[in-house]
């Protein structure tokens, strides 16, 4: 009797094709509206602080969902939430692109969020499920991690252009017959998961979640007000009592969405505290330095997305050759010179000035570069590191979770820092634009520059944690890549 192929060994490549497209989008998503802030901004008419709303609500949500994305999948069949979570993102894309004011814009993105915490787990599980054979799971993995790595220089490039050439909403508006097309074949070259039993944590998610929107809120009203605002104590207080029940929900019932006994092991509690750091620093970078480019340097939205490419490749580069000696010499010096490197990069370009050119922020960038390839190839393998089958899923996909969330939360403070040191800085000139010895334009982008470097002196305190905790926590050992799971299991 013959055997009737599975859907992945007659469309293999399309398979690959499907999930490593899903999985581009949703990475790409990140920065391509990085560039098109600044038109956006006057567009829409958001305020500075707002501003950072456009790229928070999208990882907000994504990092607060993503765990229950995951568990979904194993429940209801990874490929049917797969499906369902991009044509979420699609209908959120097309909804934010006919935005006419930043509420609905924002609203958009969130939806984006809900949609990509969905997409983005089920399909690094789908890999799982789909490619049985060691090398075709090999070769998807692969191609996945390499979309993964290249997604934010393509969603750079990609968002000057549609910008520049098109119109901001294009960088929406692109998503949907991507996402439609993704629907279509993976309906006929995605093979569906074996379900499991097992429940949902939807109070845990919504408890999280919600803590985590109301934090950053409060986070960003006191750059405007100030820290003992009612407003602004109300929002960090009701965030942290939200947050507290989250923990204490997730440590009683029997299928939590975090199962907080995985980070007792010091390596991978370790690995996931230093990812919160690292990105905590590395979301201001694309979010200041853009509006720097084009508003004070001059680029066009092309230009500047251009700019980053060295950076782009430097990572690349880096992590490529981190991950031929991290088994042999051990994550941890990789660790320590790569955080070292990142907060020397954000001390660097706290020196920027409105007149500084693009050698000014190419040698920061580099060394920035540098330093992530080095830090992002060592967190991910030590984080799956020993740890057994059955958690393999939330191991992975707790890394994934403290690099939206520190993303998220770092953008944040660094976003109250720049605005609250800004508007210091412009009161202290305003005696000189009443003599007229600067115009009010000049003053404004003095005060505009002078606060952003505030952020990146910051930011160089969170490479400076990263680094403390990866001598202090990471003990020095080498991985045996035997010993290391494959994400994409259950999140269980």
């Amino acid at each position: 009797m013959n055997e009737t192929p599975t859907p992945h060994k007659r469309h293999g490549g399309l398979a690959i094709a499907v999930i490593a497209g899903a999985q581009l989008m949703i990475v790409l998503d990140m920065t391509i509206v990085n560039v098109a802030l600044p038109t956006i901004r006057n567009a829409l008419h958001f305020s500075p602080t707002g501003l950072s709303w456009i790229v928070n609500a999208y990882t907000l949500v994504f990092g607060g969902l993503l765990l229950l994305g995951g568990r979904s999948g194993d429940i209801f069949g990874r490929r049917k939430m797969f499906i369902t979570g991009i044509t979420i993102f699609a209908a959120a894309s097309l909804f934010g692109g006919m935005a006419t004011s930043s509420g609905w814009l924002l609203a958009g993105r969130a939806i984006q969020g809900i949609g990509a915490a969905i997409a983005s787990p089920t399909a690094l599980a789908l890999i799982s499920s789909n490619f049985s054979e060691l090398h075709e799971r090999a070769r998807a993995f692969a191609i996945y991690s390499a979309v993964s790595a290249g997604g934010a220089a393509i969603g750079l490039l990609a968002g000057g252009a549609l910008t520049q050439y098109l119109s901001w909403r294009w960088v929406f508006f692109v998503n949907t017959p991507i996402a439609v097309l993704l629907v279509f074949l993976s309906m006929s070259v995605l093979s569906e998961s074996e379900r499991v039993k097992g429940s949902i944590d939807y109070v845990g998610a919504v408890l999280g979640t919600a803590g985590l929107a109301t934090l950053v809120y409060g986070l960003i009203h006191a750059s405007t007000t100030s820290w003992t605002n009612s407003t602004t104590l109300g929002f960090l207080v009701t965030g942290v009592i939200l947050l507290t029940a989250f923990v204490f929900t997730e440590l009683k019932i029997k299928e939590p969405l975090i199962n907080f006994a995985i980070l007792q092991d010091r390596d991978r509690g370790g690995a996931v505290a230093m990812i919160l750091f690292v990105t905590a620093g590395m979301f201001g970078v694309f979010f200041f330095l853009t509006q720097f480019m084009q508003e004070v340097m001059g680029y066009s939205p092309t230009k500047a997305g251009i700019a980053f490419l060295p950076m782009t490749l430097g990572i690349m580069a880096s992590a490529q050759l981190a991950s031929r000696l991290v088994h042999k010499v051990g994550p941890k010096p990789f660790l320590m010179l790569g955080s070292l490197m990142i907060a020397g990069a954000m001390y660097w370009l706290s020196f920027l000035t409105p007149s500084s050119g693009y050698l000014d922020t190419l040698f920061p960038l580099l060394s920035l570069a540098i330093g992530a390839g080095m830090s992002f190839v060592s967190i991910f393998p030590l984080a799956t590191h020993n740890v057994p089958q059955h958690q393999a899923g939330m191991a992975s996909a707790l890394v994934n979770v403290g690099q939206q969330v520190g993303g998220t939360i770092g953008l944040t403070v660094l976003v109250t820092e720049a605005v609250a040191s800004g508007i210091r800085d412009f009161g202290a000139l305003r005696p000189s634009i009443e003599q007229h010895l600067v115009s009010l334009t000049q003053a404004t982008t003095t005060a505009t520059v002078h606060g952003w470097d505030m952020a990146f002196r910051l930011a160089a305190l969170f490479g400076i944690s990263a680094f403390l905790i990866a001598t202090i926590a990471i003990r020095s050992l080498r991985l045996d890549p035997s010993e290391e799971t494959v994400a994409g299991g259950e999140f269980a």
